[in-house]
């Protein structure tokens, strides 16, 4: 088991911490550690009804309490108008979130993901996380994000390439689960957010590794002391 830490999920949308690494979260709160989940954005008229806005945003956390989560965090950043937000604000947003639950790991977005909300979340946790503030976070990862990653234009840029790996065998169920939980986002196969294409990017993660089903990152940074691996 870990020694206990402080987790934090970044989503710029609810579910996508559930697709990104829902088994990772099952399987870190399983070793005894503290995961927290921040939903980036909120949907907003004319884009978003009210109803279904709360709808989503009941399924994230039931979903999210569903696997043990201790805290959902909404930020409330407007949904696919991110680009309107002052970026001070979202570097100070992303800033306080961090300094505020100080996590030893933080899971953010695939930079090259298609949805623009999505590669602004990252520019902006990375300012957050730059080595510089008094908490600094020692493991930084990347998650893909089915119905994102892979979608924008072809290019070396864009491409998720993991180089760590997570083996999520015991918790694919649970993470599945989870996703079911939300009615409004899931949908039938071949949508990759079907429980056939979760199922089948786990399979095809775990055996490039030799386990039966994983979550691929791709590291954006490891700071590693003497004496800790």
């Amino acid at each position: 088991k870990d020694l206990k830490m402080n987790i934090l999920i970044i989503a710029p949308h609810p579910d996508d911490e559930i697709l990104g690494c829902g088994g990772t979260i099952a399987k870190h709160i399983a070793n005894g550690n503290d995961v927290f989940v921040a939903i980036v954005t909120k949907g907003c008229k004319p884009l978003f009804s009210d109803d279904s806005v709360e709808q989503v945003r009941e399924e994230c956390r039931e979903a999210d309490a569903y696997l043990g989560v201790r805290k959902t965090i909404f930020m409330d950043f407007p949904a696919s108008m991110l680009e309107e937000v002052s970026r001070y604000k979202l570097n100070e947003a992303f800033i306080k979130l961090i300094q505020d639950i100080k996590p030893e790991m933080v899971y953010l977005p695939h930079r090259g993901d298609m949805q623009l909300d999505h590669k602004m979340t990252v520019d902006a946790a990375m300012v957050a996380l730059r080595p510089k503030y008094k908490h600094t976070v020692k493991k930084i990862y990347a998650y893909e994000t089915l119905s994102e990653t892979g979608w924008d234009v072809p290019n070396v840029e864009n491409e998720f390439i993991p180089t760590s790996y997570n083996d999520i065998y015991g918790f694919l169920d649970k993470k599945i689960e989870a996703m079911k939980i939300f009615k409004s986002q899931i949908a039938e196969y071949p949508n990759p957010r079907s429980v056939e294409s979760i199922k089948a990017l786990a399979i095809y993660r775990g055996t490039t590794v030799g386990v039966k089903a994983a979550e691929a990152f791709v590291v954006l940074r490891e700071i590693r002391g003497i004496g800790i691996s």
